[in-house]
């Protein structure tokens, strides 16, 4: 069984937004696997964005359930959770997204995310970027400031653990050369790489990436697989991706959704998806009915 289905991290159930009469997810249900990377693709207006901000706390889903499972899922306790209005487990395991605000998501729920386009601090340096993504942790190790005005053991610890996270990041992007230049003088390649290990500084569990491939050339769209699946690979993390480069979407992701207008048309690993009709036709333009299936086309042939 696929991890998506077996060890889901995140469960989206029935997902409906509306905007006045306007539906722009149409009853959507789909899981991420616990350490997968999970595309959402489709055609311009498909309503993937949308989705995002659902996830993310942006937007407060119409009708639907959101939930995230840091550890295993428990369907009992979902279950429970739901029906009593609350938000968390008590042991923070399980978390309901669509009852939860932003800040909140990304704090307790552990869901980092990148936008398609890029939002670091360009007048800071590329190693305080990385600080700022700490922000918390080093609030909380410096008891809000008094501990570092005074210097405290547990803060110069905080602050030491905030520079080798940011190190170790900036090592696995190919910039600790730069880590003292301006983020802004970044070539464009680098700086969605910098945004990347941004969001990583905050320890997530799931990491959204809105088209973390948009404006890339082929060089850097490599360069972008490969921290994509070490992200994965090395540190377990589930990626959830908004991408319309299918040469990135089919090379790096486990599972992929298609939306098309606000609905799930498909939804497998990327080879099912490739040779889905439903997904041709979308992605051309033309009835379901036009396009051939693969057994067609052979008996055709």
């Amino acid at each position: 069984m696929n991890r998506w289905e077996s060890d889901p991290i995140l469960t989206v159930e029935h997902l409906t937004m509306r905007f006045g009469g306007l539906v722009a997810i149409d009853d959507l249900s789909f899981s991420v696997g616990r350490g997968d990377i999970t595309a959402i693709i489709g055609p311009n207006g498909a309503g993937k964005t949308t989705v995002f901000n659902c996830v993310t706390g942006f937007y407060k889903p119409t009708e639907g359930r959101i939930a995230i499972a840091l550890d295993k899922a428990d369907a009992e306790t979902l279950e429970r959770l739901t029906a009593g209005g609350q938000r968390m487990s008590e042991d923070r395991n399980i978390l309901l997204l669509d009852r939860m605000p932003d800040f909140e998501i990304a704090r307790d729920a552990r869901v980092a995310r990148t936008f398609q386009n890029i939002r670091l601090f360009g007048g800071m340096t590329v190693l305080e970027n990385l600080f700022v993504a700490q922000h918390n942790k080093l609030m909380l190790a410096s008891n809000y400031t008094i501990g570092g005005i005074f210097g405290l053991s547990r803060y110069r610890k905080g602050q030491d653990d905030a520079l080798g996270r940011a190190r170790y990041w900036l090592e696995q992007i190919d910039l600790i050369d730069r880590a003292d230049d301006p983020a802004a003088d970044l070539p464009y390649g680098a700086q969605r790489r910098l945004e990347i290990a941004r969001a990583m500084c905050t320890g997530p569990k799931l990491l959204c990436l809105d088209e973390p491939a948009a404006g890339l050339n082929p060089r850097e769209s490599a360069e972008l697989n490969t921290l994509l699946r070490f992200i994965r690979d090395e540190h377990g993390i589930s990626v959830l991706l908004i991408e319309h480069d299918m040469g990135v979407v089919m090379e790096i992701s486990d599972h992929i959704v298609v939306l098309d207008y606000g609905e799930k048309i498909s939804d497998g690993a990327a080879d099912f998806v490739r040779h889905d009709p439903k997904v041709i036709a979308a992605y051309l333009g033309v009835e379901d009915e036009e396009v051939e299936t693969p057994a067609e086309q052979g008996a055709s042939g």
